[in-house]
């Protein structure tokens, strides 16, 4: 199952990265993640697309529509949703010829589908590539070389499976030490090929290593834009340590010495994770560049400044100073009426208003329809 592709630098020395993080929807979606979706492809014109975990809602794909969820369903009735879910997301890089690649989160594995069995659905969009053939190893967690204008390997990327379903405790079982062995064998062969220096990289993943929140320090209840960690404390972003912005602590305990291992490496430029979709930031943990991407989706939780994609850009002569932007939906399509009637009518974090705005707007038209009909009878007799 193993898809090649060689992504290369520009002639003018140029490379794009779009990451698109938690798009979390279904096979009956929020149109606005989409349209947001189509602008950034065809305004940012990225040379790949990053799909960095929960792609799909996968834990919600088997719902009724109204009332009792998680019915008994069959795995083929599962498929033919997941089928249709992916395709809202696919088939707009496909149409555009913009290659893409994808890690799993959290979400993607709560649903009858095993990650294969997915990432055999992806495989048939001619766009796609990546997947590691190794049955020991999920099929999620592989590297692809970027390759110069002309040819020569100057860039690595690693995608490394973080997702998977609650077990043993944990709500995310985070990068494991098969996987972890698995970059560290794998990063030494590209060190041979490469006359015996490292190739520089980014590490991409759906859930933050647990250290990154020593990018964090405690604060008081009232701060602007503080985090709580579920258990009474609340914290905020260190500004010292990062920049950017983050309203949401939540990070897996579980610590499989990922960033050990990359320290002991010394391959990696930074590490790019997303899964928490409030949090758009830029720090360094023990000396490990941490780079954490907001979420895309309009179904699932988010926040107007933070909601959108992410950019990196490299030039060939020197790819690891890189730079990357968030750029938000606010961003893209301006602050005017249009655009935060859509946001409104679409964000997830907005459906009580709407409900409440509708029921105000349904009870004033059945009020006015009364009223009326009181004149207008009165004018009949």
């Amino acid at each position: 199952m193993l898809i090649e592709k060689k992504i290369k630098f520009n002639a003018d020395k140029k490379l794009r990265i779009m990451q698109v993080s938690d798009a979390q929807d279904m096979h009956i979606i929020r149109p606005e993640m989409f349209r947001m979706l189509a602008y950034a492809y065809d305004t940012y014109k990225p040379d790949l697309v990053i799909l960095a975990g929960d792609n799909i809602l996968g834990n919600h794909i088997d719902d009724m529509p109204i009332g009792s969820k998680h019915p008994k369903r069959t795995k083929s009735f599962t498929e033919k949703r997941i089928r249709k879910a992916l395709d809202y997301l696919l088939s707009p890089l496909e149409k555009r010829g913009i290659p893409f690649t994808f890690v799993y989160g959290n979400h993607d594995c709560m649903n009858a589908l095993s990650e294969r069995e997915q990432a055999a659905i992806y495989a048939e969009y001619g766009c796609f590539f990546g997947l590691n053939e190794d049955e020991n190893i999920s099929c999620d967690t592989f590297n692809f070389p970027l390759y110069s204008h002309d040819g020569r390997m100057i860039y690595n990327i690693w995608m490394m499976n973080s997702a998977g379903k609650y077990k043993n405790g944990h709500r995310y079982i985070g990068v494991q030490k098969k996987s972890l062995d698995w970059y560290e064998k794998r990063a030494n062969e590209l060190k041979e090929q490469n006359g015996g220096e490292y190739v520089r990289s980014l590490m991409f993943q759906h859930v933050p290593f647990p250290e990154s929140r020593e990018l964090f320090k405690v604060c008081s209840r009232e701060n602007p834009g503080a985090a709580h960690d579920g258990n009474g404390r609340h914290y905020r972003l260190d500004t010292e340590k990062a920049k950017g912005i983050a309203y949401e602590y939540d990070f897996e305990e579980q610590d499989t010495h990922q960033l050990e291992t990359i320290k002991r490496v010394g391959d990696v430029d930074a590490v790019v994770s997303a899964h928490l979709h409030i949090n758009a930031f830029d720090g360094v943990v023990d000396g490990v560049r941490v780079i954490e991407s907001p979420g895309a989706s309009f179904r699932c939780y988010g926040l107007p400044y933070t909601r959108g994609i992410r950019i990196f850009d490299f030039n060939e002569d020197d790819p690891s100073a890189f730079t990357t932007q968030v750029i938000t939906y606010f961003e893209m399509f301006g602050e005017n009426f249009s655009s935060k009637f859509r946001y409104f009518m679409n964000a997830d974090e907005m459906e009580k208003k709407k409900n409440i705005a509708l029921t105000a707007a349904g009870a004033a038209l059945v009020g006015g329809a009364i009223a009326a009909s009181k004149i207008i009878n009165k004018k009949i007799k």
